[in-house]
């Protein structure tokens, strides 16, 4: 990792470039397949899932035979773990409920807001390099409990024209109507046109790479919503010497793990902390399964010391990390000071993995700095807000004058005529 000491402000935008390629690089890629999946469906969905994931399909639908047979590949204590998560997240989006609102904003005029449900979604879980049935319930779960009708799941098959037991168990624990082999690109252009085998969906879910980020990106050019961008994972601490640089490294290796263009920084008031951080960093990922993974992200990532907490946490908002440990005596300030990160972790035991799986919190989270402008997948993620109001005959006679002012000087003399003639009958 690279160490940088009292970083000048001025250089801070180039320091903390994520290490991903930038929109134009990936654009045409992915608008060429948009094109040829919206023109030729689910022949050009084949066609794709053989270059990419190296099979050829026969029924890219998953059937209830498969699901059965994944049940039976998993052992029970990874059941009685995902059920555990399960439960954590269910308590977590249940409490996240919110009443209807009422007002009455004059006499007469009665306003009100309910929550509904997006009826037909869709969730991407990558596959790649890891089976991440962690995601399934992330995004499954609150989609059950705001009462979305369809819930479709594209996730890419391996070279046998299978998905991870994993996956399979956790999407029907999780209530998935429907679950299709498909990924990357083609996946979000399926979901987002639709096919003879995929339904078209009103909004799109889920992490994945650079190429799937830009393709959700995409889809909202055709009328289909999304989370938000998400891309390669990413983690920021800040400590200083009341933080233990064994956990603090293992911390940032377990983001460093995610994939080669993925990112970690550590952000120190204590160079002597960096430098056991460092020291332990190169010991834990000699053992690490993803060690190739891991040493390519390390290299993208940082390791900075500044002087004092204020210009530590004004770096750190303008990073705007995914993912925010603090392990600092004087915690509070950060998390009173925190304007832009996507999920926080507070003290030396609490790990980011806690997040990615069963504390509660959602880990469908804003990268690339959006947390500047997006929330994390939580409940109103997978409904609408709808207001509604009724007028009495007392309340148009309240607001009716303030309404054809305002018509008139913008000159909508309809809008006006609307009140006008109501207000006519009633004199």
């Amino acid at each position: 990792m690279e160490s940088i000491i009292n970083p000048k402000k001025e250089t801070w935008s180039v320091l903390l470039q994520r290490p991903t390629q930038s929109v134009e690089d990936i654009e045409s890629t992915v608008t060429q397949i948009f094109k040829d999946v919206e023109q030729h469906g689910d022949v050009a969905i084949s066609k794709y899932t053989s270059i990419f994931d190296g099979v050829i399909l026969k029924n890219n639908l998953v059937t209830k035979t498969e699901v059965q047979e994944a049940s039976k590949n998993i052992s029970q204590e990874l059941k009685e773990a995902i059920n555990i998560a399960k439960q954590n997240i269910e308590v977590f989006h249940n409490a996240q409920k919110t009443a209807r609102v009422e007002v009455e904003t004059s006499k007469g005029v009665q306003c009100w807001q309910e929550k509904r449900p997006i009826e037909k979604i869709g969730l991407y879980i990558p596959g790649g390099t890891a089976p991440l049935f962690s995601t399934v319930l992330m995004l499954a779960i609150p989609a059950q409990i705001a009462g979305c009708k369809e819930i479709i799941l594209c996730t890419p098959p391996n070279t046998e024209g299978k998905v991870a037991s994993e996956i399979l168990y956790t999407a029907q624990l999780c209530g998935v109507t429907k679950i299709i082999k498909v990924g990357g690109i083609q996946a979000i252009s399926a979901l987002t046109f639709g096919t003879i085998t995929i339904p078209k969906v009103y909004k799109i879910f889920g992490p994945g790479n650079q190429f799937v980020t830009v393709a959700k990106q995409l889809a909202t050019k055709y009328g289909v919503a999304i989370d938000m961008p998400a891309g390669p994972s990413e983690l920021l601490v800040v400590a200083d010497d009341s933080a233990n640089a064994t956990y603090v490294a293992s911390d940032l290796l377990s983001q460093a793990e995610h994939g080669i263009d993925s990112q970690v920084i550590l952000v120190s008031t204590s160079k002597e902390l960096i430098t056991n951080v460092q020291q332990e960093i190169d010991m834990q990922i000699q053992v690490l399964p993803r060690k190739d993974i891991a040493e390519k992200a390390i290299a993208n990532s940082k390791l900075i010391y500044v002087e004092n907490d204020v210009t530590a946490l004004e770096l750190i908002n303008e990073y705007g990390p995914e993912h925010f440990i603090i392990c600092t005596e004087n915690s509070t300030f950060y998390v009173n000071g925190i304007i832009n990160a996507g999920s926080v972790f507070i003290g030396n035991y609490t790990p980011e993995s806690a997040g990615d799986y069963a504390s509660g919190t959602n880990h469908t989270l804003p990268t690339n700095g959006f947390c500047k402008a997006y929330s994390g997948v939580n409940l109103d993620s997978f409904q609408k807000s709808i207001t509604f109001q009724k007028i009495s005959k007392e309340g148009l006679i309240n607001i009716g004058s303030t309404i054809e002012l305002m018509a008139e000087a913008e000159g909508f003399q309809a809008h006006k005529n609307a009140v006008t003639i109501r207000l006519n009958d009633l004199k």
